[in-house]
């Protein structure tokens, strides 16, 4: 298919110097590596739930079919106990918070103090 090789690599890192400069690569570098570790760990789970998916979907058509066949033991329930175990997943990253926006036209906490409030050691 598409095949990089080693001068292909040395090429695009030559010329990303040349355009970037030796202050803004590193940073780029580690950003690109930060978005490949995450697309990894995204397709990894990704895997993970298609084949835990899988598994569910073969045991119930087996459990169909064990309980179609005249004189055939039952199956045990399909219960989450007999489900596999999920992989641990990846903390997610909490959302960056967005600084309050105060409404037009609306006066600030400032301008309605009445003096030092209670643990208030005056530093704003």
């Amino acid at each position: 298919m598409f095949e990089v090789g080693f001068s292909e690599i040395l090429l695009i890192m030559v010329i990303a110097l040349v355009v970037l400069g030796p202050e803004k690569l590193p940073k780029l570098a580690a950003d690109l590596g930060r978005w490949m570790g995450r697309a990894r760990v995204m397709a990894r789970q990704l895997r993970t739930q298609l084949d835990q998916e899988i598994q569910v979907e073969e045991m119930l058509r087996e459990q169909k079919r064990a309980g179609a066949a005249p004189g055939t033991a039952a199956t045990p329930e399909l219960t989450p106990a007999a489900l596999p175990p999920e992989a641990p997943q990846a903390p997610a990253a909490p959302p960056a918070a967005a600084p309050p926006v105060a409404a037009i036209g609306a006066p600030s906490d400032e301008m309605h103090s009445h003096g030092p409030q209670p643990g208030d050691d005056g530093r704003h």
